[in-house]
């Protein structure tokens, strides 16, 4: 296992092992609402806008530059192209909606 993979995995179960602690309600006056579904749809936009944003970079990539290798064939690479990147819109589009309805 790489070095920066044991720091990754001993960040992640840090994390874990402290979270029951931090996330603890308090009880009585000191109780206060947090609304954590807003947080976590906010974050989850961000990491699937984040992860479509990278997808669809290696895709016209990737398109780019096979076209530019095999020129004959830029037609239905173009056409899987657009379908790619439909699929891949459409996941940061489905969590939109989700934090609209939410």
């Amino acid at each position: 296992m790489t070095r920066k993979a044991t720091w990754l995995l001993l960040a992640i179960v840090t994390m874990l092992v402290l979270a029951p602690v931090t996330l603890a309600q308090a009880t009585g006056a000191a109780a206060a609402h947090t609304d954590w579904v807003d947080l976590a749809a906010a974050a989850g936009l961000g990491i699937a806008a984040a992860g479509c944003g990278l997808g669809q970079g290696r895709a016209t990539a990737a398109a780019c530059e096979s076209s530019a290798r095999n020129p004959g064939a830029a037609g239905p690479i173009r056409i899987a192209f657009f379908v790619g990147v439909a699929l891949i819109e459409s996941l940061t589009l489905y969590v939109f909606a989700i934090v609209f309805i939410k």
